[in-house]
């Protein structure tokens, strides 16, 4: 896999919420089995971990991460307007940890992507600081604050770009794995929260068409777990490494083909 005239692989990390810690085990499985990854693209949590990786951070480090990180480092009570929280938190944290980079800072090409609700369409972010592209990344419509990039308000990019593949394809990856940390639910909807739920998990799921156009497909089966509590993460983190395990031989067959 080592030389120029290799593949460039490029990693599209899906948004959602807690759910995001399975990216985590994820990395953990490729880098163990020296799969490289040359460039990613991240929407909402899938995003924040992005970032961290392209900054250079391992995987065993983003681990330590993890099990230190809570709500407290990511959200605040805001005033009621246009947010009940405000993600300023996030983005101070990442500064503390990874230094105010600028996208140009980072080890590998990242792009984190957002939506501007005004225009109805998804925003590449992938030049200037790393810290607020990543916060507007993770902007949830109606529950947190938006910020505002280059004179757009942005959201989050579960709303247009759940999975971003063609983000990860244009930074020069010829070979695209996505991991999508959404799930799909096997039991039917029933009753209105079920419904509702299930409704919405596929409506981010298939946002932007990255489940289709991915050379691979990772899909922990997260149908059902947690995207609120922290407390879950070690139990997502090795859904996703586990996952991920079970995708080698088809990564090592294509990538040979």
């Amino acid at each position: 896999m080592e030389g120029a005239g290799r593949v460039k692989i490029g990693l599209a990390l899906g948004g959602g919420a807690m759910r995001g810690m399975a990216h985590v085990g994820v990395l953990i499985a490729l880098e163990r089995a020296g799969v490289p990854i040359d460039c990613i693209a991240g929407a909402s949590a899938g995003a924040l971990i992005g970032a961290c990786y392209a900054a250079g951070l391992s995987a065993g480090a983003l681990l330590e991460l993890a099990m230190q990180i809570g709500w407290r480092h990511l959200a605040r009570l805001s005033i009621p307007g246009d947010g009940l929280l405000s993600f300023a938190p996030l983005e101070r944290w990442l500064v503390d940890r990874l230094g105010d980079l600028s996208f140009g800072d980072l080890a590998r090409p990242f792009a984190a992507v957002a939506t501007d609700l005004a225009a109805g369409q998804a925003v590449v972010l992938q030049t200037g600081r790393v810290a607020p592209a990543v916060r507007a990344s993770c902007t949830i419509p109606g529950l947190v604050k938006p910020i505002q990039i280059e004179g757009r308000t942005l959201y989050d990019a579960g709303v247009t770009d759940n999975l971003p593949v063609d983000a990860a394809r244009a930074l020069g990856a010829g070979y695209v794995i996505a991991v999508d940390v959404i799930g799909h639910r096997t039991i039917p909807p029933g009753g209105a929260y079920r419904s509702a739920v299930i409704a919405l998990e596929t409506l981010f799921s298939h946002a932007g068409g990255g489940r289709r156009s991915a050379d691979c497909l990772i899909s922990p089966p997260l149908s059902g777990e947690t995207y609120v509590r922290f407390s879950r993460g070690r139990r997502l983190i090795a859904l996703g490494e586990r996952a991920a395990e079970e995708k080698l031989p088809e990564i090592w067959a294509a990538l040979r083909a």
